[in-house]
Formats: structure tokens, sequence, C-alpha cells
């Protein structure tokens, strides 16, 4: 074995290792392109930047450098992870590397995408001002209300981790119950199909009217969303667990407690972590309505509220804080079920 290729502790290669067996040695073009790839986004990157500061404004540009400066400091920041990946390739370590070459077309794309954007907004005007903003109005106003959108975001957060805690809880409960008794699924299996069928959006204006606050009537759908979602994804996997486990943990002796959280629920689980993920989904839809149509706060208020003014620069400044959270909060999940489900790709030595 070279010392390229170590084994692990226990005699075992690990997945990267195999991979690197596997791999062939690229060819000088292959590598010349691969290198063509990773520089790619820089080159975009700098595009992005002369395409903002050569082809004049159209419109007035009120603090013209605060967008430049978030371009520079986005490519500064591809540079150092890139030269991060490098020196960690060279240690030896090529899962850095490898994920910047997957993701550096995506990045090269953003930077081009930012490019046309910029021009069609501030640069042309085809896109009609103000009711597009271009990026430099979005982060200043953006900066300028920074204070207000970040207590926005606050109660946004309170409020969507609130209703899904409460609705993914009380949709484990009467998931798992209703999956592994008939009994109780012959009650409950009846609701489930009256209300699957209703979108959770319909239920806010009646909310609205019948909820003593307006704060609960919003816990309340988006509660009701995540536990329709959750509720199903147990129930299914749990009922589509092969019955030869329940009868060999039978012939071992274990009790119906052990039958539910040693057998039932480790095999069901990758059907509860994708109603988990569902959830999230239906979660973030009816906190955006929610708050659109009744709350009196949070980020969904704000847009309402800014729109009202023709302030659309803070408008797409909210969504655009909007799209970050949903985003990070869907890999934060992604993340969860990769590591609970870890067995499903076997063990990484």
């Amino acid at each position: 074995m070279s010392k390229q290729t170590p084994v692990a502790a226990d005699g075992r290669l690990t997945r990267q290792q195999l991979k690197e067996l596997e791999t062939k040695e690229m060819t000088p073009l292959q590598k010349f392109f691969e290198l063509v790839i990773m520089v790619l986004p820089l080159v975009c990157g700098i595009i992005a930047i002369l395409e903002y500061k050569l082809i004049p404004d159209k419109s007035m540009n009120q603090n013209p450098n605060t967008y430049l400066w978030a371009l520079v400091g986005l490519v500064v920041a591809y540079n150092v992870y890139g030269w991060f990946s490098a020196y960690r390739r060279i240690k030896g370590d090529k899962s850095v590397y490898e994920k910047l070459r997957f993701r550096a077309p995506l990045f090269s794309a953003l930077f081009l995408l930012l490019a046309v954007y910029d021009y069609l907004t501030i640069k042309t005007g085809v896109l009609t001002q103000p009711f597009v903003p271009c990026l430099n109005f979005v982060l200043n106003a953006f900066w300028a209300d920074r204070a207000m959108i970040f207590e926005c975001t606050l109660h946004t957060l309170w409020l969507l981790f609130l209703g899904y805690s409460i609705g993914v809880s009380l949709g484990l409960v009467t998931g798992i119950t209703c999956g592994y008794s008939k009994r109780c699924r012959y009650w409950v299996d009846p609701i489930i199909k009256f209300l699957g069928p209703i979108p959770t959006s319909t239920w806010i204006p009646i909310m609205m009217v019948v909820a003593q606050s307006l704060f609960g009537g919003a816990v309340f759908i988006i509660a009701l969303g995540s536990w329709f979602a959750v509720t199903v994804a147990s129930m299914t996997g749990i009922a589509n667990v092969d019955k030869d486990y329940f009868e060999a943990a039978r012939t071992l002796g274990a009790s119906s407690r052990q039958l539910v959280f040693k057998v039932a629920i480790p095999h069901a689980m990758p059907s509860i972590l994708s109603g988990c993920t569902q959830a999230m989904s239906s979660s973030c839809t009816a906190i955006m309505i929610a708050e659109m149509l009744g709350v009196k706060a949070g980020l969904g208020w704000y847009m309402n509220w800014s729109k009202s003014w023709a302030s659309y620069d803070k408008m797409f400044a909210a969504l655009f804080v909007i799209c970050i959270i949903f985003t990070v909060v869907t890999k934060a999940l992604e993340a969860v079920k990769r590591h609970v489900l870890r067995w499903q790709n076997g063990a990484e030595k």
C-alpha cells in the first residue's frame, strides 16, 4: 500500500481512499479544463465588477460603493477558499477541493447573473426602476433599516420554530401511534383524509377571525401544516416496516415499548425525517402568508408594509433575508438528516 493511500486503524480503506484508487490519472487536457473551471468564478467576478464600474448608470445611484464592496468581498472569499482547498489537497485531503470544484460552475453562473441583473436595472432600465431595484439600492436599504429588519427576523424565527416544533411534536406522537396501532389509525385516518386535501393557507383567513390573537392563530396554522406532514410520513413509515422485524424482536423477548422505540421508529426514520423536511417547507409558506394577511410583525409584514409605502428596495431586502433564512434552515435539516441516517450509506471507515 502506497503512502498516498494509507489504511485506517482497522485495516479498511475509507470511502475517499477507495474513490482515489478508482480515479484515473487525468490527461494534460483534462487538467487544463480543471484549472479553467476553478479559475472561472474569479473571471466572472471580475466581469461583474467591471460591468458595474465601467458602464454608466442610467438613473441616480446613491452610495454606489456598497454593491461594489460586496462583489469584491465575494471574489476575495472565493479566492481565499480556493487557496485553502489547494493547501488541503497538498496535505492529502481532497474533500474540500472536490466540494469547491463541484460548486465552481454555480459560483461562475452567480457572478454572471449578478452582472446581467445589474445591467438590466441600473444600467439600462429594462427592468423598471424603482419597482425592480438594483442590488445597490437593496443593499443600501438593508443597511439603513437593519435594526427593524433584524427585529422582524427574530419575530419570524420565533413564530416559525414555535409553530413548527408544536406541529412536529404532535405529528410524531400521532403518526407513530397510528402507524403502530390499527385501532388508533381507525379513528385518526378519516380526519387526516378530510384535512389533507385542504391547503394550509385556506385556514389563515378563518383563523385570523376566530383566534383570540393573531399570533396564536398564526402558530396554529403553522402547527397544523407541520402536524399533517409529519403524521402522514410517520404513520406511513411505521406501517411499512417489515413485520418480520417485529416477529424476530418478539421472539427475543422485546416488550411493546421496545418494539416501538427499538424497531418501528429506527426503521421508519427516513420517512419521518422526510416528513419533517416537508413540514418545514409548508411552515415557511404558511408563515409568510400569515404575516402578510394579519400578523403585525415579521418579515412578511415588513414586505407588505414596505410595498404600501412604495419602498420596493426595502421589500426586496426583506425578500433576500427570507431566502437566506429558509435556505439555512433547510440546509440544517438536511445536515441533521444525513447525520441521523449515516448508517444508510455505511460507515466512512
